[in-house]
């Protein structure tokens, strides 16, 4: 596995692992013993990068991680996030203030059984607490040891900006695929000029682009996809040329929708990190395949062409989480 750079110095492998899928969002948890080996056999096959966060569960995920990579602690980069309020174990809103921050870290260093926490990310932008109130508090914990890089998710140019200035952003996670491309237009020119990495999250477009959902999908009943107005029924088939396009590319490729999507992705850009997520060891080792093709500038020009013709109907998030995503 080939490493990248992100910020300035955060070496990590040019493929993370999205551990959120193992125990929230995505239907049942995976059992604990299962989750943890799974987690180790990504590290088995060159993955370095470990993405976790305390609304995962909440908690249960980072607790996995923490004991999957007790063992192998030093080898390894954990990157975990803070930011939101809970009620009975839902997310009801954002929260952010400094002693909020400083609550979670302290936790967060016990549930992932470690003395330094490698890439803290405010998992979404708070609009009653000033970004440079966050970013400072960050700073406090990274001259305290606690903490190693700063990070944002799903921030907007100017929130970018004002943290930045205070403490270095090392890299921004947002999502980013073959059919969520909206970063392309301001976000990723500002990190290239600000040297902050990218992470995408949901790089398969939470599985729709590896070709194993379609219309006749049915999703347990606590996924949370059931919710996401592009993947009603109506829109996964108006979606599904797409992912038929992606087959063909993939099939001249001799390779899997999945591979090229993230071989896509990684064409970008030279700091581009995708963190793509499973709960399967097939798919796995599939995903981790990706990294080992190459795109010609010929193919990324097809698949450009190819996907121009292609309309991707339906929002990425129902109303209440789109709520969340506050720039």
């Amino acid at each position: 596995m080939q490493k990248r750079t992100l910020g300035k110095n955060l070496e990590v492998s040019a493929l993370g692992y999205g551990c959120m899928g193992l125990s929230f969002g995505f239907g049942p948890a995976t059992e604990k013993s299962q989750a943890i080996s799974l987690i180790r056999a990504a590290f088995d096959r060159g993955v370095t990068f470990f993405d976790t966060a305390e609304a995962y569960g909440p908690y249960l995920n980072e607790e996995i991680v923490g004991e999957a990579l007790e063992p192998i602690r030093d080898k390894v980069v954990i990157a975990t996030k803070f930011g939101f309020k809970y009620e009975n174990g839902k997310i009801i809103g954002a929260n952010s203030r400094p002693e909020r921050i400083r609550e979670h870290t302290e936790a967060a260093l016990k549930r992932l059984r470690t003395d330094r926490i490698d890439l803290l990310y405010q998992h979404r932008v708070d609009p009653e607490v000033p970004i440079e109130d966050v970013a400072g508090t960050v700073k406090e914990l990274i001259a305290e040891g606690k903490v190693k890089h700063f990070g944002l998710s799903e921030a907007g140019v100017q929130v970018i900006r004002r943290a930045h200035a205070v403490q270095p952003v090392t890299a921004l996670q947002s999502e980013y695929s073959l059919w969520w491309r909206e970063p392309e237009e301001a976000i990723l020119p500002t990190l290239e000029e600000l040297g902050i990495g990218f992470v995408p999250f949901s790089p398969l477009g939470k599985g729709f682009l590896t070709g194993a959902i379609n219309a006749d999908t049915t999703f347990s009943a606590n996924d949370f996809r059931n919710q996401v107005p592009r993947f009603s029924e109506e829109n996964r088939k108006a979606n599904q040329a797409l992912v038929d396009t992606l087959g063909s590319i993939a099939d001249q490729k001799q390779a899997t929708r999945a591979q090229i999507a993230l071989a896509w992705l990684l064409a970008q850009k030279p700091w581009i990190v995708p963190i793509p997520g499973t709960t399967k060891l097939h798919r796995l080792e599939e995903n981790l395949g990706g990294a080992s093709i190459t795109l010609t500038a010929e193919d990324l020009k097809q698949i450009e062409a190819a996907l121009a013709q292609i309309k991707i109907v339906g929002e990425r998030y129902p109303e209440q989480m789109q709520k969340l995503v506050n720039r």
